[in-house]
């Protein structure tokens, strides 16, 4: 990991816990505690700790439905992903937990990425080298083509796609949920929420 990352997290944290303390304090002192109640201080420092402390948020999930005769289920998706610092990410050590609260996978990086060049997301030529419990990473920024040469993010404006194709047993249909967790090398994680929503249209917006 790069030092100035790992010396400049534990400091906005500082920070972070220094503005809510005032924030908090200040709302007492002119006497507007009824209003202060409505915000949990430390539900949102507990919130930014862990998004600071993973390196790495996601921008965007996207989703794909596929049908059959009888249904329509979302079996491809797609998220976004930037690093908060200047650090390196090795993306083929990442993991995506799959959970649907009643199974659970594991999908871990087939070492394929590729740039996005004039492909619609969905119509990359690398999906198809996705294999059962597999992903792959399509870079939509990479200026130094260190995504695609290498896995791995270096710079805070690399940006990237994650792509899964989802397990049979864990495609979604409308209403739906599925939790998905990032594991990165570093042992933290990212859990986010995907709700499958009306597929009025095949590509649907999952945040």
């Amino acid at each position: 990991m790069d030092t100035k990352a790992a010396t400049g997290i534990p400091t906005a944290i500082l920070l972070i816990s220094f503005i809510l303390v005032g924030a908090t304090a200040a709302s007492v002192i002119i006497g507007n505690t009824e209003n202060s109640q409505e915000f949990d201080y430390n539900k949102i420092l507990k919130d930014t700790i862990h998004e600071i402390s993973t390196y790495i948020k996601v921008d965007d999930v996207i989703g794909k439905y596929s049908s059959t005769s009888e249904n329509q289920y979302i079996n491809k998706i797609a998220i976004l992903i930037k690093p908060l610092y200047s650090t390196n990410i090795d993306i083929s050590n990442v993991l995506i937990k799959i959970n649907n609260g009643e199974k659970i996978r594991i999908l871990s990086n087939n070492n394929y990425a590729e740039l996005i060049k004039n492909y619609s997301i969905f119509e990359h030529p690398l999906w198809n080298m996705i294999k059962e419990n597999e992903y792959s990473v399509i870079s939509i920024l990479d200026k130094d083509r260190s995504i695609n040469n290498h896995n791995i993010i270096n710079d805070n404006t690399d940006t990237s796609y994650l792509i899964v194709k989802l397990p049979k047993d864990l495609t979604i249909k409308k209403g739906e949920t599925i939790e998905i967790t990032l594991i990165l090398p570093a042992g933290t994680s990212k859990t986010i929420y995907l709700e499958a929503p009306l597929p009025i249209q095949p590509i649907v917006s999952l945040n």
